[in-house]
């Protein structure tokens, strides 16, 4: 069968591998949709984090079940890519997505760019009713919704959200669903004009062209936000969001940086402020993304802006990087 392998910053390219041998609890999955993201991005670029290569990339998935205990052939279904050891202490603890020994699937073991994928079972989520489309985007708007979570987010406050990225465009969804007064910070004004018209964001800042400590003062009546979820992991962003936090405030760290990140011992103390990651999703945030694309409350499908088939992906992928592209979630069709 084809996959597609990074081999190494930069470069992509086709492969014939062997079709994967069933196993005694695990499944063979036809994949009909990938959803690239960040990760992918990153991982082409040579700056994501926990990676090795030569990687087949790929995570957010809609699949169709070849052969699977307990699901009907064709049943269309999504995957949990976080694999788990069940045994350490956060899986004990109930944080299967911090595992000590995890491997998420297309990141520290090969993912699901290629015709066929073999997976634990106990990682499948049926779709529930969901499209292709929408299952291939469950996985990015769960680290959203997670992040939100980890936020505590309550009804009525400020929640400045820096990064309009897809993984942003998720915290933003479900802030906005927990009742908070969403505030999106970003240097694209594409995708900022995408939070206002089609997510209803009521409070945008472009970066570039504003200051952004007096609009916050403005929006807020000079409290500032009591919650800020950086989707980045742009270092610069993660260094200087600090000043933007209220005192008695929350930062979420859902972007990922490889470097070393800054932060003013006596700015963070005198606002008894609380710094927390946020880490992949768990079953539950799935589950509630899920139940959120049913109900209406989310419409995935306006993320995605590009289309291809998987033989034009190795010659397209690097434009994806390029903002002049305005590119907001690709999916690739099988």
């Amino acid at each position: 069968m084809k996959s597609l392998v990074c081999s190494k910053p930069g470069e992509l390219k086709y492969e014939e591998i062997p079709m994967p041998i069933p196993a005694n609890g695990h499944a063979i999955l036809r994949v009909k949709k990938i959803g690239i993201c960040g990760t992918d991005l990153h991982a082409y670029e040579g700056t994501q984090p926990y990676f090795n290569y030569p990687r087949v990339l790929g995570h957010e998935l809609a699949l169709e079940v070849e052969d699977a205990a307990g699901y009907n052939k064709g049943e269309a279904v999504t995957i949990i890519p976080y694999f788990n050891c069940g045994k350490c202490i956060a899986c004990r603890n109930g944080k299967p997505n911090c595992c000590v020994a995890i491997n998420v699937f297309g990141v520290h073991i090969d993912g699901g760019m290629k015709e066929f994928i073999s997976v634990p079972l106990d990682c499948i989520v049926r779709a529930g009713g969901l499209g292709m489309e929408e299952l291939a985007l469950i996985e990015p708007l769960a680290i959203g919704a997670h992040g939100v979570k980890r936020a505590a987010v309550t009804p009525g406050e400020f929640v400045l959200v820096i990064g309009a990225g897809p993984i942003g465009l998720g915290i933003m969804e479900f802030a906005r669903a927990a009742g908070a007064k969403v505030i999106a910070l970003d240097i694209n004004q594409q995708r900022l004009n995408f939070c206002a018209d089609k997510l209803r964001i009521p409070f945008t800042i472009n970066g570039t062209t504003e200051n952004v400590m007096e609009r916050l003062k403005e929006i807020t009546n000079g409290d500032m936000p009591t919650v800020i979820i950086d989707a980045t992991g742009n270092l610069k962003a993660i260094n200087t969001a600090l000043q933007y936090m209220s005192h008695g405030g929350r930062f979420v760290l859902v972007g990922l940086q490889k470097q070393p990140f800054d932060v003013s011992h006596p700015e963070f103390h005198k606002r008894e402020a609380t710094l927390m990651s946020s880490r992949n999703a768990t079953r539950s945030d799935f589950e509630q993304v899920i139940s959120s694309i049913k109900s209406g409350d989310i419409l995935p499908l306006n993320y995605i802006t590009h289309r291809v088939r998987f033989d034009e992906v190795q010659a397209q992928f690097k434009s994806w990087l390029n903002p002049a592209n305005r590119v907001i979630k690709a999916v690739i069709e099988m």
